[in-house]
């Protein structure tokens, strides 16, 4: 794998270039959805890579969030948190190499406990830990070399033009990680760095000589290169709360407070995660840990405003006609075969139900009122009897729509997969019901009010208002429901989305049914968002509210959940799934792979 298109060269700043020649920074794009998918995408390489690399099957890489075996792995390294805006794909891939030899050489328990306390400590003690794995890797790896250089230098690049160097704090970091850098991995500085790092390096070297000395010598071994890592990581917290004392007596104000800011200010600059290990700064004091690891430690800030709303009652009615009459215009001109749809759909769903008897058969139950016949009719064979068996679909079908903002792209296409499957599942005898999830606003409504006037308390949970949107419901027939089923064509219904809880809504509907078998079929296209909600808590508490509840729907045994991904993989939230190009004609073969996936699944 390391030899593959993996590695394919790509240019970028490293130490033997000089700063000056960095790759500018991005500017943040304004389509989310799409830096969300290219996020995706790219840790889903990274996961698979990182599986590959370190043996480790039960691996998951979501969010910036590291799983194995189902627990968090924290990731606390500033150089391995990439970001779709400012980073390449051979930094991604770079940053998976990296927690793979983590994974590999890392003693993780004895490295919690040797861990220091004092963040700045902790800190330097983590960014040691992490160049000693990655000057481990072997010899014959030259692609894993290389991406591991390219992402060390990327970040250094990001790091030197962000201008943090210009303080004494960011410059000391800087050249300690350059420092280490080169005496680990053997690759030399270039002329610029050598210049900028000139000074704090004289003072460094005569505050760490001896203990930055061994540490290439005992790179092999973990606890004895920890012993060393301690050491300095003590004394940069010692010249860090030193320079503070100084500030203070300078500016006349308390040590503490100094101290504080310069704490936070390192940690933000380097993007250090929380205390716990999450993303998000979030410490195990302030729940951080249970809200990621435990379904109880998801909350909503309010209900207050969260409705459930009839779709046709979001439409104007001409326009509702209008855009029904558009609908029915797309479908025609696919060409696709309703009634060949309804008879695979009866077959893959119908379970055979007792409907009387058949009389008059050669085998079978004896029938004991043609025993007189026996008598008369000595050559008489039709004395048997069967159970006539029915096929009959007892059965309901919800589809769930993801209503957010980058679904807009392919509502079109998914409003006329769910209208045909509709009329199909009914000619086949099944009910359906059609839902869509939203919020109320984007970036957060009255909630988000409310949580502001409240002074902003820490990790409030879902700061948005939902809005669950019934299209169809399961006693409604298709003909009464299609000028609703309409409404999904209606752009400005759509805003962000909070999969977890529409799960949740879903579930609660389906349980106060009585069908035997009950199927429910979400359609997404990715990660769920709310940017309130992810501003103010944990980066990945959405996603791992939708894995949880996911997880508790496949695991009830009682009802069927299967996801349609439009234009990506959803492996990371729901075991079954398929991944649909809506680009493409919705011709007759896109329904064939939704059958075959409730087949392969469900064999009847």
């Amino acid at each position: 794998m390391t030899q593959s298109g993996f590695n394919k060269p790509l240019t970028a700043w490293h130490p033997e270039q000089p700063p000056q020649l960095a790759p500018q920074v991005p500017e943040v794009s304004s389509d989310a959805p799409r830096l969300e998918r290219k996020q995706q995408q790219m840790e889903e390489l990274s996961g698979a890579a990182m599986r590959a690399q370190s043996g480790i099957r039960n691996l998951r890489f979501r969010g910036r969030r590291l799983e194995v075996d189902g627990r968090a792995y924290p990731v606390r390294v500033p150089h391995l948190l990439t970001d779709p805006v400012r980073d390449d794909f051979r930094s991604f891939r770079g940053a998976a190499d990296g927690i793979a030899l983590r994974l590999q050489h890392n003693d993780r328990r004895l490295h919690d406990r040797l861990r220091p306390s004092a963040p700045i400590a902790r800190l330097v003690f983590e960014m040691l830990e992490q160049l000693r794995v990655e000057s481990l890797v072997a010899d014959h790896h030259p692609g894993v070399h290389s991406n591991l250089k390219h992402r060390f230098s990327a970040w250094s690049a990001q790091f030197h033009a962000s201008g943090q160097t210009e303080n004494h704090i960011g410059l000391m970091l800087y050249t300690l990680a350059q420092m280490t850098w080169a005496l680990l991995s053997g690759n030399p500085a270039s002329e610029a760095t050598e210049m900028l790092i000139e000074a704090p390096r004289v003072s460094l070297g005569r505050q760490i000589g001896a203990h930055f000395g061994l540490l290439r010598k005992t790179r092999h071994d973990q606890q004895a290169f920890a012993e060393h890592a301690l050491a300095i990581a003590a004394v940069i917290q010692d010249m860090i709360d030193a320079l503070n004392q100084a500030m203070a007596l300078n500016e006349e104000r308390d040590a503490s407070e100094i101290s504080e800011n310069s704490h936070q200010n390192f940690s933000l600059l380097l993007e250090l995660e929380g205390e716990d290990g999450e993303p998000g700064g979030q410490s195990a004091a302030t729940g951080g840990r249970e809200q990621t690891e435990n379904a109880a430690g998801y909350r909503i800030f309010s209900t207050q405003y969260d409705r459930v709303v009839q779709a046709g009652r979001l439409v104007r009615p001409e326009l509702l006609t209008n855009l029904r009459e558009k609908l029915d215009t797309r479908i025609r001109a696919q060409g696709l075969n309703i009634p060949r749809l309804a008879r695979k759909l009866a077959r893959i769903l119908s379970a055979p139900e007792r409907d009387g008897w058949e009389f008059g058969l050669e085998e079978g139950r004896l029938d004991a009122r043609r025993l007189s016949r026996l008598v008369t009719t000595p050559g008489y064979r039709q004395l048997f009897r069967q159970e006539r068996d029915h096929p009959k679909s007892h059965c309901l079908v919800t589809f769930v729509i993801d209503n957010s903002g980058s679904m807009k792209a392919h509502i079109e296409s998914i409003a006329m997969l769910v209208d045909v499957f509709s009329r199909a599942l009914e000619q086949a005898g099944a009910n359906t019901e059609v839902l869509g999830y939203t919020t109320g606003h984007w970036n957060g409504g009255r909630p988000m009010k409310q949580w502001l006037g409240r002074g902003k308390p820490a990790n409030p949970g879902r700061l948005n208002e939902l809005n669950h949107i019934v299209y169809k419901a399961a006693d409604v027939p298709w003909r009464r429901a299609r000028a609703s089923m309409a409404a999904l064509l209606k752009p400005d219904l759509f805003r962000e989305g909070v999969d977890g809880e529409a799960l949740l809504w879903t579930l609660a509907r389906m349980q106060a049914r009585r069908e035997d078998r009950r199927i429910i079929i979400v359609i997404s296209d990715g990660c769920p968002m709310d940017s309130a909600t992810l501003h103010a808590n944990s980066d990945d508490l959405l996603d791992v509210h939708l894995r949880q509840v996911a997880g508790q729907i496949e695991a009830r045994g009682d009802m069927e959940l299967y996801a349609l991904g439009v234009g990506l993989d959803l492996s990371t939230y729901y075991r079954h799934q398929l991944q649909l190009d809506l680009d493409q004609r919705l011709d007759n073969a896109v329904f064939d792979e939704v059958l075959q996936l409730i087949a392969r699944q469900n064999p009847r």
